[in-house]
């Protein structure tokens, strides 16, 4: 499952993502990861939240960050939610790039049961309707 929390920037967007995080991962069977471009969150979040700064990693297109995230899979079965936020400060991201994105999250998704939550700095308005059925 992927869903999107749209907004421009400055609306409460990661907040949003933190406060879900939090929630989820007092309810989750599994291990929640949140990816962010920095560690500025890091008190912010649950210590049974996993935070893993993806600037760290070098991912720069969504080959590698697709590939980052099969890692993180790997490494840990139980990961049932991802949270991403700030993906715009790790690779650039048009529209027809974000949907490639979502199908390659979709598909890793339903290959291991896990579940991607999204920050997305555009508007519900702004985006195309295949898009818009992703949004929360």
């Amino acid at each position: 499952m992927v869903k999107l929390v749209l907004g421009s920037r400055g609306t409460g967007k990661t907040t949003k993502l933190i406060q879900k995080a939090n929630e989820d991962i007092k309810k989750c069977a599994g291990d929640i990861a949140f990816i962010d471009a920095d560690n500025k969150n890091m008190y912010n979040l649950n210590h049974k939240v996993r935070l893993i700064n993806a600037m760290e990693f070098n991912i720069n297109n969504i080959e590698n960050f697709h590939g980052f995230l099969c890692g993180i899979i790997a490494e840990d079965y139980d990961i049932e939610k991802v949270y991403i936020d700030e993906i715009y400060n790790l690779i650039d991201l048009d529209m027809d790039k974000l949907y490639d994105l979502i199908s390659k999250l979709e598909n890793l998704g339903d290959k291991f049961n896990t579940s991607f939550i999204l920050s997305i700095d555009y508007d519900l308005d702004d985006v195309s309707e295949d898009i818009r059925e992703y949004a929360e």
